[in-house]
């Protein structure tokens, strides 16, 4: 089904991925946010990393207690807005692990009831931007997992409908700004599937014209800040997809010059808060491709000076919600690489210390957003 490198790592290594985050480093800042904490799910060793994070310099120091136990092989955390919670995607255990974040420390404890039983083979997890619902792409059972998170407890309750069909081999789902639409990266049809979402229950509804045709292998998809474009990472291709997203239907438009060209094997895609930069974790080449983003078609041109050399096997790339730096999982070296983000030219500094120590295999890093 996927290439591998390592047996066990054959589902993941060169063909599965995260992410994520999404994943994860798609969305915005508060102003009243006076610490963040970044987390890693490290598939080898079954846990969550957990890091401060240092505003000014943008390095890690691991928190008490970290790493925090997971499920059996978590490919994907994501946290909620208000980061009072974070979520993990456990592949080998079909399950969701879900944590309360300690606002002043930074350390994990499950949620009562943890771990929210998924579909098969969950590879990513995203929470909207309201706050109010999680979903799960399911590699193995071609849906995505759709859950109503309670304010107080952060436990999961699956939405009625859930699980909603998606392509073959979903592995990644992000949500746009607006909370009205989520999108699916689908590996083995090659196409992204688009969704309305009710924000009233969570329930997804597919866009008119969905899928939409990406490139080959397309592994990770992330929505800009404005809600305006859509990028998704193909695997096979070793490119980037570009796409307009029509913010009345959802509907996916290719942008002239889509496809763009990124290293080799590129496995996440990320957009800055910005939304003037995009970053892509390549796989093979060890290194991160940087792009500016023309915010008026969506198409990207590269940074000078890119690609940027990361660790071994960088597997998921995200930017912290202040747009001074990003952060990359390094599957293969065991750690995460930090990179200052230059906010005129979009090229990547690595921070002094990096990288920095993580579990085995780390495949995904998130970032709170705000601390309540």
């Amino acid at each position: 089904m996927f290439p591998g490198k390592l047996p066990l790592k054959a589902i993941f290594r060169i063909c599965l991925l995260i992410a994520a985050l999404h994943l994860v480093g798609c969305g915005g800042e508060d102003a009243s946010i006076t610490q963040r904490f970044a987390y890693v799910a490290n598939n080898g060793s079954n846990n969550v990393s957990a890091f401060t994070i240092d505003a000014t310099s943008g390095a890690l120091t691991a928190v008490a207690g970290s790493p925090f136990v997971a499920g059996t092989g978590p490919l994907s955390v994501s946290v909620d807005p208000s980061g009072k919670f974070a979520y993990v995607a456990n592949f080998n255990s079909n399950n969701v692990s879900a944590f309360r974040i300690n606002t002043a420390t930074g350390a994990l404890s499950a949620v009562a009831g943890s771990p929210f039983a998924a579909g098969s083979g969950p590879f990513s997890v995203s929470v909207d931007p309201s706050g109010n619902f999680a979903y799960v792409a399911n590699n193995g059972s071609n849906n995505v997992s759709a859950f109503t998170i309670d304010a107080t407890s952060g436990a999961l309750t699956a939405v009625a409908g859930s699980p909603f069909v998606a392509g073959t081999g979903p592995l990644s789902v992000s949500v746009d700004p607006s909370g009205k639409f989520a999108y699916v990266a689908n590996f083995n049809s090659n196409n992204v599937s688009a969704f309305r979402i009710n924000t009233a229950t969570g329930a997804l509804t597919a866009v008119a014209g969905s899928p939409f045709a990406a490139g080959s292998g397309p592994l990770s998809v992330c929505v800009d800040p404005s809600g305006n474009f859509a990028y998704v990472a193909n695997f096979n291709a070793n490119n980037v997809s570009a796409f307009a997203i029509d913010t009345a239907t959802g509907a996916l438009t290719a942008v002239a010059g889509s496809p763009f060209a990124a290293g080799t094997f590129p496995r996440s895609v990320t957009v800055d808060p910005s939304g003037n930069f995009a970053y892509v974790a390549n796989d093979i080449s060890n290194n991160v491709s940087a792009f500016t983003i023309d915010t008026a078609t969506g198409a990207l041109t590269a940074v000078a000076g890119s690609p940027f050399a990361a660790g071994t096997g960088p597997f998921s790339v995200t930017a912290d919600p202040s747009g001074n730096f990003a952060y990359v999982a390094n599957n293969g070296s065991n750690n995460v690489s930090a990179f200052t983000i230059d906010a005129t030219s979009g090229a990547l500094t690595a921070v002094a210390g990096s990288p920095f120590a993580a579990g085995m295999g780390p495949d995904s890093v998130a970032i709170t957003a705000t601390i309540n």
